[in-house]
């Protein structure tokens, strides 16, 4: 994995500008010539620029809403910073930046680069600014299911956009990625200037392509609940053209750690908050943990029995819940990386699809091979690893997945949050509980698989609806669309309720 080093210094800090301030698409009538508009500039300035208002985003305020709905964390005890996010509360009024920067930074960037690439014959910008475009698509549909593709990035010619459905943006961006791919991309070399804009693999296009093919894999798999027949042919045509998927992670590997310069997640929570008590361990995620010894607390939060808080629990006084002004946080660093795909998450799905369609052939070492490399990925040894997490070979096909999904939550905190989310919308996996976490059943049942004969917990690490929850019971899956969008564009499909399914819901 190539680290941001002293070279890219310059660079990093005009992009986390750039995130904070937003990119300037028209100028006045006298133009400062050392200050060109956004159109006349080159793939060269407008990838590396995209790159990190995805990151600024995905890794930033996102990965706070997918840690929480993730129940990785909830909102602190007696503070009120996140409690929207907590309760399910969410409104068109809430979340607009990151809707806002990821279309008009990131994807209106990436777009541009394409074309500007395209134009002059580029296929290696082409492809990385594709694959990051249709990642930073395919995290906006998750999330709000429809939003404009086909007539997006018109400017004047268009400021009312209709949206698309989710499912046909897939298939368009699916699309976009093959046409990139069957390009003539490895002839040539990119310069020594040019490499040092490729934050994830240094222009090495190879990996370009292992990102592009799994991030297919990812969207099929996605689909295999509301289009079974396409996600299963898709796959299958990865594996018969032979494609490689990642093996390293992918995404910024090293932030410098100072201010406008750091982990998105830690500049948005900790350091302009001023704070870092907001958010505290999740009683949901540290029983998983406490049920299999899995020593990863550690990582997480900073210690081996984290202390934590029943999700969305925050309003308790001290003398119902005495630990709560004591929970854990969850630890974070300036120098956090941000991943898009994680080599464990890559894995991962790899397994995933060979239950489903390869008869289970290879399963169970990409299974294996991805909870060595999310262990790794926590500062573990394989020798740490519970012996409970070996792959259940004699298994049901639907016990193998719900093992290789909660495997694939367990090693998301962090920045990489949102996808914990987005895959129990997809399996149901974890579980949901049928009592809250302050139940005595939901821990008081016999281990049908313990470590200890003696213990007693069962229910640790399945979903709990957050105590002060404002849904009736009923878990969020997606965003409603922002007010940027809804006061402005009169195509902004009608509102529907934060618990309605996105296209590929379960």
């Amino acid at each position: 994995m190539k680290k941001l080093n002293i070279q890219y210094k310059p660079l990093v800090l005009a992009a986390l500008v750039f995130l904070t301030f937003g990119c300037k698409k028209t100028l006045d009538i006298n133009e400062d010539p050392n200050n060109p508009r956004v159109e006349e500039a080159s793939p060269e300035v407008l990838f590396p620029a995209a790159t990190l208002s995805t990151a600024g985003r995905v890794g930033g305020e996102l990965a706070i809403l997918g840690g929480i709905w993730s129940q990785y964390w909830t909102q602190s005890f007696a503070s009120n910073q996140y409690k929207t996010i907590d309760t399910y509360n969410l409104t068109r009024f809430d979340l607009n930046g990151s809707y806002n920067e990821l279309f008009a930074g990131a994807l209106a960037d990436y777009n541009l680069a394409i074309q500007k690439a395209q134009a002059r014959s580029d296929w290696k910008y082409n492809l990385m600014a594709t694959a990051l475009k249709a990642y930073t698509y395919q995290v906006l549909v998750d999330l709000y299911d429809q939003v404009p593709y086909k007539e997006a990035f018109q400017g004047g010619a268009n400021l009312q956009p209709k949206f698309d459905d989710g499912y046909s943006i897939y298939i368009g961006l699916l699309a976009e990625i093959d046409a990139a791919l069957a390009k003539d991309f490895q002839s040539g070399t990119l310069t020594a200037s040019q490499e040092k804009t490729d934050f994830l693999f240094g222009g090495d296009m190879d990996t370009w392509v292992q990102f592009a093919n799994t991030l297919k894999l990812k969207m099929y798999l996605r689909m295999v609940n509301a289009k079974p027949a396409e996600a299963k042919a898709g796959i299958d045509k990865l594996y018969a053209e032979g494609a490689n998927f990642l093996e390293q992670d992918a995404g910024i590997a090293e932030f410098e750690g100072t201010p406008n310069n750091s982990n998105p997640f830690y500049e948005y929570n900790i350091r302009r908050l001023n704070t870092t008590t907001n958010i505290r361990a999740s009683i949901t995620f540290t029983s998983f943990l406490d049920r299999y010894d899995d020593p990863r607390g550690s990582t997480y939060f900073g210690t081996l029995t984290p202390v934590g808080i029943h999700q969305g629990d925050f309003a308790a006084t001290t003398a119902e819940q005495p630990t709560y002004s004591s929970a854990t946080v969850a630890a974070q660093s300036a120098t956090d990386p941000v991943w898009f795909i994680t080599a464990a998450e890559s894995d991962f799905m790899q397994a995933e699809a060979l239950e489903r369609y390869s008869g289970g052939a290879g399963a169970k070492e990409k299974y294996t091979s991805g909870v060595s490399k999310a262990f790794a990925a926590a500062g573990f040894e394989d020798s740490d690893i519970p012996a409970a997490y070996a792959y259940k070979t004699g298994g049901s096909l639907e016990e193998k997945l719900e093992q290789i999904i909660v495997q694939k939550w367990a090693s998301f905190p962090g920045s990489h949050a949102l996808e914990g989310f987005f895959e129990q919308q997809r399996t149901g996996y974890p579980r949901i509980s049928a009592v809250y976490s302050t139940d005595p059943k939901y821990r008081a049942e016999p281990d049908p698989t313990p470590l200890d004969p003696e213990r007693t917990i069962d229910h640790g690490g399945e979903w709990v609806y957050a105590k002060n929850g404002v849904t009736g019971g009923r878990f969020p899956k997606r965003l409603v669309f922002p007010s940027s969008s809804t006061d402005r564009n009169s195509n902004t499909p009608a509102e529907v309720p934060i618990t309605t399914k996105v296209w590929w819901g379960k």
